[in-house]
């Protein structure tokens, strides 16, 4: 039986917590404090079709079925594969951004007011899960240095998982930009049993502590340098309220949807969710201000072997770099 509790007056989670996902994968699941100053909230999954055209080499493809919805997005696999960007119809630089750049809002309840999430079940067998829980945004707004912002795109799939074994978690991964962190369940910020994450302004970046994060170095969390992501305690979302969910199968790449009314044909696609921004631009230190969309959950290394995406993979015990933005001291928690 599941010990999750709904929040009080909330329909959407109700069919969530019927279907047959384990109990476990929502009494666990991750809550993440978005920040308060980031104008780039969680995105409508669908919705972001409604504003992109699909486009190979900068040209738009012919004989797409239209209008693109996840039901149909599979289809430009035959058309142009992992060639295909998902190009914003205004442009990346466009000035001023569309207001869907800036997603959903997000209720008193903690619930997006479109579906911006989905949770992923692997059943590795022997008891052992990995429950992925992926966050949309239509929009990333990367860092500034010296002045100037690099790393913007179209699109954003973050994600944390969370591995189980026999129903109990033991350890999750926080996504942040190309590599992450993972740490043990005890060891993460928790409210109630349920472990909390923040999000990086304007990039998105999960981490595990509030205050501010280096990322120059690939996996490497410090309070200090060139590339660094603020996090604190903006709106708190509830990224289950309102999710689809599905089963993945390894041996066949599938995906399964725990209710029949889950669109799956668009987590075939393998294309990207963003502008093709790769042509060129300033650059710093290896850094373009746009870049490329990424790519969708089914390329995030879904039967992995460790908690980590790839090796080396260091789970750490306790959480480091606590350092608010203001510039107060850090310190380890």
């Amino acid at each position: 039986m599941s010990t999750y509790a709904p929040r009080v007056g909330d329909p959407a989670l109700s069919g969530l917590a019927a279907t047959t996902i384990p109990s476990y994968v929502l009494d666990y699941a991750p809550l993440v404090w978005l920040h308060s100053q980031d104008p780039y909230k969680p995105s409508g999954i669908a919705e972001h079709l409604q504003h992109v055209v699909p486009q190979v080499n900068y040209t738009p493809i012919e004989g797409v079925q239209a209008p693109l919805s996840l039901d149909n997005l599979a289809q430009l696999n035959s058309l142009g594969n992992e060639s295909v960007y998902l190009t914003s119809e205004e442009g990346i630089d466009a000035d001023p951004q569309p207001s869907w750049f800036g997603g959903a809002e997000v209720d008193e309840n903690g619930q997006s007011e479109d579906v911006s999430s989905i949770v992923v079940v692997h059943d590795r067998g022997g008891g052992e899960v990995d429950a992925f829980y992926f966050y949309f945004y239509s929009y990333n707004q990367g860092n500034t240095v010296l002045g100037m912002e690099f790393g913007d795109h179209v699109g954003d799939w973050e994600h944390n998982m969370i591995r189980f074994q026999d129903g109990t978690p033991q350890a999750i991964w926080y996504s942040q930009h190309s590599a992450g962190q993972a740490f043990t369940y005890d060891a993460t910020e928790k409210q109630g049993n349920r472990p909390v994450a923040y999000s990086g302004n304007g990039t998105h970046a999960v981490y595990s502590t509030t205050g501010a994060h280096d990322h120059t170095i690939p996996g490497v969390n410090l309070p200090a340098g060139f590339l660094v992501d603020q996090t604190d305690q903006g709106t708190l979302w509830d990224p289950i309220l309102g999710a689809y969910a599905y089963s993945y199968v390894s041996d066949t790449q599938s995906f399964e949807p725990y209710d029949p009314s889950y669109p799956v044909n668009w987590l075939n696609f393998n294309g990207h969710w963003g502008d093709d921004a790769l042509q060129g631009g300033p650059e710093l230190f290896g850094q373009a201000k746009y870049v490329g969309g990424p790519n969708g959950p089914k390329f995030k290394n879904l039967d992995r072997e460790n908690v980590c995406p790839s090796d080396p993979c260091i789970i750490l015990p306790f959480r480091v770099w606590k350092v608010e933005p203001s510039g107060a001291e850090a310190s380890s928690a």
